[in-house]
């Protein structure tokens, strides 16, 4: 029998089901999959993190992913076109994993540069986020795999995320953290993850807010996904928006939701809708019935190494630049590459969302790669950034039993005797294999060191745990996790160092092992470190290299200990190594460029020094392919600001993400981001929205109607004119103001952005829509929007801080 997917077939598949069968299929069967119903032709819907990547069910570094930009450096492309496309290459990466739900893409707001998951987040403006979410969101599911809009609401930070309690205002809540989540209900999006904290004083699995204005007032037609592990009771989650409790198979519904539809502690009616929408999704992936599978991935999807390199270009902010940029290959005898990040570039942020790249360009391998025969290339790394030991790789260590280059993973029984053994990549191994009867995961490796002295050792994971060195044991020792939250147990556990003397080039056997105990997880991470090179002696070296050079690029950056999910940062300094080795290496050549490697704001003490200061944020894996494109203007940079970026984190007007007695007080309003600069009359060292080119642009004529009608869309034209001598991108920023009066608003805020095109000495006019929205305020009063008559100031620029045309509208009444 034909099983359809109308909405009628869903209704009648449903009625086939028994009660409880329906409250079953509501809780997931496995970590990353939901419940199958044979009965009515329903299949599991395999889920996966992706942001930047698809990582598929498992963290296993042989299953390898294309690893774009982070969402930080998307938004920074100001390229809706751009971010669709990239949209459709992660499909075809879920489809060929045979990922039907891609939990992705984030849409909480840069609220404070210390927020830990900054990377993972667009902008600190909501019109911003909700465009380039949107276009995101359509590009995946064009695709045929259904987008995820979280973490809904306010989830802004990472400090005691699991339990901190947001205290927003309406208006704030209405016009800044949920307008992102109400444009991805219009693009369509299929689910929305309701995340783990509480929005004024109700947890938001259990929060009304999942029904209006989610489901009531939008619309949305989708399934409410819990946070992984964010469902903690049975009754008031079931009563409340959430659809569908992750993971599985363990929790707080399955059985007991059955339960409590039995005893009439939950509606009947409330799971029948829950799981009508389970299977509108399932239809929607082709997972149901016979509906149609997506179509096949086309050839041209599967070229993702172009696409990945332009979008490195794309996100790229240009700062500043002293006539240093574009270098000229044929000017160049040699080129000094300097800081450890020029060879290790960080490509992804810490956390749930990391995924394992098939391979990493470094920027140093790209400008290698780009100046092959034409210029010399010299390394020099400069002092070793502050952080953790990186975990073993192919390039330190071999597995003792096989000699290739890795490590072994054995999983032992309590005996000690080996039940199962693999060769490994990576000392980075958050999910060994399960075996019965396992109880210690041990990891060997044969080191090899290029340097001899003082190593530094480490073991991440919890529990029982021990490090030893050719048999002796340097490190053994129970630590007990100190929170439940999953990035730190399965992603990010904290690590215990030992320090050991090591001979350079003697093979020396480091042995560390792990206790399986329950509640501790099976994440265990090995690492090592060389001596740290003296600073003083290292920053000298470096400088000696810009010197003899035609021109330096040094690459600094932030650490997975500083911007990771599960913590938020608690400073914005690269620390003084990386700051006097920019200050060195400046000093002593004037062509010096400073690519700065890091997913959120970072202050530069030395900014002024520096010929050219280019941001690169986490690119992904053709990190150093496009970042050479860049720096020897094969392509513009073509990045804007998404956040506003300050000198010192004392001037940001919005810092806090620690709660005082549990609750997180958003007492800024609608003051965040560049908001909040221009209601206390600071500076920043960069406005929202700034980004050179390698051109120049004048601002020549705003061009607005004499009025416009409450409730309808606003097209305002700005011409500009290419004043230099290259063909060049321009993204036209158009911001609203309202005169002082009754209802708070922002000076100004950012209400439509177009980018333009044009070459030397042309003119072009930038068409901006201004939709309705822009001109609306939620009334507490009323609960309901309201566009206020009158005047309306329109400014048109390059950034929040720079906008040259002012003209007038008039707001009038609505028809």
């Amino acid at each position: 029998m034909r099983v359809g997917t109308s909405e009628d077939d869903i209704d009648r598949l449903l009625g086939t089901l028994t009660p409880r069968a329906r409250a079953l299929l509501l809780h997931g069967a496995t970590t990353w999959r939901t419940r199958a119903e044979p009965a009515v032709g329903l299949r599991e819907l395999v889920m996966s993190d992706g942001p930047a990547g698809v990582r598929g069910q498992s963290w296993d570094e042989r299953s390898t992913s294309v690893l774009l930009p982070c969402a930080t450096a998307l938004a920074a492309t100001w390229d809706e076109a751009l971010v669709e496309r990239l949209g459709g290459l992660l499909a075809a990466e879920a489809r060929r994993k045979g990922v039907h739900v891609l939990l992705a893409p984030t849409l909480n707001l840069h609220r404070t540069p210390l927020g830990g998951r900054h990377f993972e987040c667009f902008s600190e403006d909501p019109e911003l986020t909700g465009r380039i979410g949107a276009a995101l969101i359509r590009g995946i599911q064009a695709g045929g795999v259904a987008a995820t809009a979280k973490h809904y609401v306010a989830n802004d930070s990472e400090t005691d995320r699991l339990t901190v309690d947001v205290r927003v205002g309406e208006r704030a809540l209405r016009e800044v953290y949920l307008a992102p989540f109400e444009a991805a209900v219009a693009a369509g999006v299929r689910l929305v993850m309701a995340g783990y904290n509480a929005v004024d004083g109700t947890t938001m699995t259990a929060s009304d807010l999942l029904t209006g204005p989610l489901k009531d007032e939008w619309g949305f037609d989708g399934v409410v996904v819990s946070d992984w592990g964010a469902v903690r009771d049975t009754v008031p989650t079931a009563r409340a928006g959430l659809d569908l409790a992750m993971p599985g198979p363990d929790g707080p519904w399955g059985e007991a939701l059955a339960d409590a539809v039995a005893d009439g502690s939950v509606p009947g009616a409330a799971v029948d809708d829950k799981a009508r929408r389970l299977l509108r999704l399932a239809a929607r992936c082709g997972a149901l019935g016979d509906a149609p599978p997506p179509a096949p991935v086309p050839a041209r999807a599967r070229d993702t190494r172009a696409p990945a390199r332009r979008a490195v270009a794309a996100g790229a902010v240009l700062l500043s630049n002293r006539d240093v940029l574009p270098l000229d290959p044929d000017r160049l005898g040699t080129v000094a590459v300097i800081g450890a990040h020029a060879a290790r570039t960080r490509t992804q942020g810490g956390g749930s969302a990391g995924v394992f790249p098939r391979h990493e360009v470094s920027v140093l391998d790209g400008l290698r790669a780009a100046l092959r025969g034409r210029a010399r290339v010299v390394h020099v790394p400069g002092p070793r950034p502050d952080g953790p030991p990186p975990p073993l790789d192919t390039a330190l260590c071999t597995d003792p039993r096989s000699g290739r280059p890795g490590v072994l993973l054995r999983l032992l029984d309590a005996t000690g005797a080996e039940l199962y053994a693999e060769h490994r990549t990576t000392g980075r191994l958050l999910e060994p294999r399960l075996v019965p009867g396992a109880h210690t995961v041990e990891i060997s490796a044969l080191l090899r060191p290029r340097t001899g002295g003082h190593w530094t050792l480490g073991v991440a994971g919890f529990g029982r745990m021990g490090l030893s060195l050719d048999g002796r044991p340097l490190l053994d020792g129970v630590f007990p996790p100190a929170t439940d939250d999953p990035a730190v147990v399965h992603v990010n556990p904290p690590a215990q160092y030992v320090t050991a003397d090591l001979t350079a080039g003697r093979d020396t056997l480091l042995v560390a092992r792990r206790e399986l105990a329950p509640g501790t997880g099976r994440a265990t991470v090995v690492g090592a470190a060389p001596p740290a090179p003296d600073v003083a002696a290292s920053t000298a070296e470096a400088a000696r290299a810009a010197r003899a050079a035609d021109a330096a690029v040094v690459v600094v950056g932030t650490t997975e200990h500083g911007e990771c999910e599960g913590h938020d940062r608690t400073d914005l300094a690269l620390g003084d190594g990386q700051d006097a080795l920019v200050h060195a290496v400046a000093a002593a050549n004037p062509r010096t460029v400073v690519v700065v490697n890091s997913g959120g704001p970072v202050e530069m003490p030395w900014r002024e020094a520096a010929g050219a200061v280019l941001l690169a944020w986490f690119p992904g894996q053709e990190a150093g392919g496009g970042i050479a494109d860049v720096l020897l203007g094969r392509a513009e940079p073509g990045g804007r600001l998404p956040t506003t970026w300050p000198a010192a984190l004392a001037d940001a007007p919005v810092t806090r993400t620690r709660p005082v007695d549990g609750r997180l007080v958003y007492d800024e309003g609608l003051h965040i981001g560049y908001r909040g600069w221009l209601r206390e009359h600071r500076t920043p060292a960069y406005w929202f929205g700034h980004g050179l080119g390698y051109t120049t642009w004048n601002y020549e004529e705003l061009s607005v109607p004499d009025a416009t009608r409450a409730g309808e869309d606003l097209t305002v034209c700005v011409r500009v004119r290419n004043t230099g001598a290259r063909a060049g991108r321009e993204v036209v920023q158009v911001y609203l103001a309202r005169p002082p009066g009754p209802v708070d608003r922002p000076s100004r805020w950012l209400a439509g952005y177009a980018a333009v095109h044009a070459g030397p000495g042309e003119t072009v006019t930038a068409r901006v829509r201004i939709p309705a929205r822009a001109l609306r305020h939620w009334s507490k009063e009323e609960h309901a929007w309201r566009t206020d008559p009158g005047p309306c100031r329109v400014l048109a620029g390059r950034s929040a801080g720079d906008l040259p045309l002012t003209a007038h509208v008039q707001v009038v009444p609505a028809r």
